[in-house]
């Protein structure tokens, strides 16, 4: 039996304790694909009053690893780039979405769209991952 990106997805959560720190919840998965989403808290506030850049870069580097892990072949990052557009205030929901651009045999090429509940577009996100050929769970 083969397993899912769903499998995968749930299986890298639940030993994610930095995702699950940062309260992330997977709202949809599919090959190439995650969309994630969580609620910014107090704490992750940098000495401007606004937002560390740390925490919309750490939302878009899970989804960028549900997204390129989730045929079960286990994916690192090779180098990743992020824009900051607008400021992330407490309260905020952001939500990220990965989108696969490429799928070889060894590499893969993403870009994650960061929005808060508004709709406006905070971050832009663009990772390459290399593939290892090895099963992430084993099947």
């Amino acid at each position: 039996m083969q397993t899912t990106p769903v499998q995968v997805v749930d299986h890298m959560m639940e030993n994610d304790l930095f995702s699950q720190w940062l309260g992330i919840q997977v709202l949809e998965v599919s090959e190439g694909y995650s969309k994630i989403s969580m609620t910014v808290r107090p704490e992750m506030i940098n000495g401007f009053g606004i937002v560390h850049g740390g925490i919309a870069f750490s939302l878009s580097d899970s989804a960028f690893a549900f997204a390129c892990n989730n045929r079960n072949n286990l994916s690192v990052a090779l180098d990743t780039a992020i824009n900051f557009l607008k400021p992330v205030h407490v309260g905020d929901i952001l939500t990220a979405e990965a989108k696969e651009l490429h799928n070889g045999k060894t590499t893969g090429l993403y870009h994650i769209s960061v929005y808060n509940q508004h709709q406006h577009l905070v971050a832009l996100f663009k990772g390459t991952c290399f593939r290892t050929a090895k099963p992430l769970v084993k099947e």
